[in-house]
């Protein structure tokens, strides 16, 4: 058997279904190819395609985009098309026991994928590709969705201090929080003092320089 017999019968097989069951077989003929692929481990080896309505958006994200951006973003979206996928987690099943994915990284493409000028071309579907990650706590996530979007987007400082402050909570050193967020010690310093907490201060030891007589 050759691959062009492989293709010609997949091909034939794809042709008799109707375009939701087709994406359904595409997408676990892409799995199927992404776990012997040398690139396994790579998660933009395999693309999916999801409803719109199984990606969900987290509460966490600092990220923000000007109005300049999102205009250029969605001209992008229009002209050029999806060229990079939506990050994702897998998250909670809903009411109708459907898988959820939560966004790890391109809010800003899943929201502009819900306008009607990009909403119709892609029939209600999202491009997504799948993170694996072994400890998939809150706090993980967070820092994955930071390192995603940190180089590129502007982060509220306020968003930005309290997600400092909730990994400090969750009793997350400086030096981890700094690692896994791309921050020096300074900038994880300052991310504190702006929350204003003393309970974030309270192992650290200031010089004399710093009492007020």
């Amino acid at each position: 058997m050759t691959i062009e017999t492989v293709f010609s019968s997949l091909k034939d097989y794809l042709l008799k279904l109707n375009d939701e069951q087709k994406i359904e077989a595409i997408n676990k003929i892409k799995l199927f190819l992404h776990q012997i692929s040398p690139f396994k481990n790579e998660p933009i080896d395999c693309v999916l395609w999801v409803k719109q309505n199984q990606v969900v958006a987290n509460d966490y994200n600092p990220n923000v985009m000007s109005p300049t951006e999102k205009r250029l973003l969605k001209t992008s979206l229009i002209k050029d098309g999806y060229t990079q996928p939506v990050v994702v987690l897998p998250a909670q099943q809903n009411k109708t026991k459907q898988l959820q994915w939560q966004i790890i990284d391109g809010y800003h493409r899943y929201l502009l994928s819900k306008e009607n000028a990009l909403k119709k071309r892609i029939n209600n579907y999202l491009p997504v590709t799948i993170l694996d990650i072994k400890n998939n706590t809150m706090s993980d996530q967070i820092a994955t969705t930071i390192r995603h979007n940190r180089a590129r987007g502007q982060h509220q400082v306020a968003a930005m201090s309290d997600i400092v402050r909730d990994l400090s909570r969750l009793g997350w050193s400086d030096k981890r929080i700094g690692d896994e967020l791309g921050m020096s010690q300074d900038e994880v310093l300052r991310l504190k003092q702006i929350c204003g907490l003393a309970e974030l201060f309270s192992k650290r030891h200031f010089s004399e320089a710093w009492t007020v007589k």
